[in-house]
């Protein structure tokens, strides 16, 4: 009988200690995207989804934000359930901003497009056709668009544009149970950071690849038109915008404008301007520094020397007006009048950067037709 219960309880111990075995688990793999200019977002590829981190959509944002994108049928950790989990590829999207669209152009899916607030600021050909044939609805005011409308548009996602912590539009639609992602690409102050965004949206379309191929050849035109810039044995001096009312606005020392004169090979007058904004000053200050300026870029509004001169006749006392040494992006327009520059340059700062250098510097381009600036007429 001793025997017999040992035998029993030997059984027994065995038949415990294999159901206490730990189970195989699949092993996790991560990866974390390079995201090299950007400072607003990074990308972790796990295995069967990707985590996206959005920070500083807008100046000062308190609020850094996560989104979980995961292919059909994929297992998502119970632990990143308080965060948004978007199906990907999307096929339905509306977008916010007109900077949102040339992603939509270079991954080829404009036809994902089904809705846009004030669809005239949109140049894209490919997305007007689609606005003529009705399949882009007509959202009306970004901070206050159309939710019923929007609910029957049934978008995977809606791209967000954000000024400040105050989206109470937004806010709206997130409640109605919609995925909204926040984009800051406006919000990047580098050419190349501003174009690295198209990384998010290759991620919204499972086309990480090919958004990384598009970005990479852009950073190599844009880098080698630097370098190209580099060769110029002058530096000439530049000023920017123009009045309105009582003051002058014009870009400081740290813009993004600023940054595209000093690349190509100009000096701007008020680069060692603290900012990334713009700065406001009486005409009489911006003439004393600027009034024998080499060139005038990007007078605001203006088209013409007519138009400056009947303005303020104070337009027609700088040398860069006298000698028409003057350069304007708000002659190129799209088919409903959006400015194509407004659209497409955040994207494409290689074509930015090399518009700059033929003006600066016609002779290191010489084969190059300005695409989004014109001289003035």
């Amino acid at each position: 009988m001793k025997k017999l219960f040992s035998f029993v309880l030997y059984c027994c111990c065995v038949l415990l200690t294999q159901c206490q075995q730990p189970q195989k688990t699949e092993k996790t793999e991560s990866k974390q995207a390079i995201v090299q200019y950007a400072s607003g977002f990074t990308i972790l590829t796990k295995n069967h989804y990707t985590l996206v981190t959005v920070r500083n959509p807008w100046p000062k944002a308190t609020q850094t934000f996560t989104y979980v994108f995961a292919k059909k049928n994929a297992v998502v950790p119970d632990s990143l359930s308080r965060f948004p989990i978007i199906q990907v590829p999307v096929k339905r999207v509306v977008a916010t901003s007109t900077t949102h669209l040339p992603s939509l152009d270079l991954l080829g899916e404009s036809n994902s497009l089904v809705g846009f607030p004030n669809l005239n600021y949109i140049s894209s050909p490919n997305i007007r056709t689609r606005i003529e044939q009705k399949k882009v609805a007509e959202l009306g005011n970004n901070q206050q668009m159309n939710t019923e409308l929007l609910l029957d548009l049934r978008p995977d996602v809606i791209i967000g544009f954000g000024i400040d912590n105050k989206n109470t539009g937004l806010e709206l639609v997130q409640k109605s149970g919609m995925a909204v992602v926040f984009n800051g690409d406006w919000n990047e102050q580098s050419p190349l950071g501003k174009a690295e965004w198209i990384k998010l949206f290759g991620v919204l379309y499972s086309k990480e690849a090919e958004a990384e191929k598009q970005f990479n050849q852009i950073e190599k035109a844009y880098l080698a038109t630097v370098e190209l810039a580099k060769k110029a044995t002058k530096k000439p001096t530049v000023l920017s915008g123009a009045m309105y009312q009582d003051q002058w606005y014009l870009p400081q020392g740290e813009s993004w404008a600023a940054q595209f004169i000093a690349a190509a090979g100009g000096t701007y007058l008020w680069k060692d301007s603290p900012g990334s904004g713009s700065l406001a000053l009486p005409f009489e200050a911006v003439f004393e520094k600027a009034a024998q300026a080499d060139f005038w870029i990007g007078p605001a509004q203006f088209t013409s020397y007519q138009e400056l001169a009947q303005s303020s006749a104070h337009y027609t006392q700088f040398k860069a007006y006298q000698q028409r040494k003057m350069a304007t992006f708000s002659t190129k327009k799209g088919k409903t009048g959006g400015l194509i520059y407004y659209e497409l340059a955040p994207n494409r700062p290689d074509l930015v950067l090399q518009d700059l250098v033929k003006i600066l510097h016609p002779e290191l381009l010489p084969h190059h037709q300005l695409y989004f600036f014109a001289p003035l007429r």
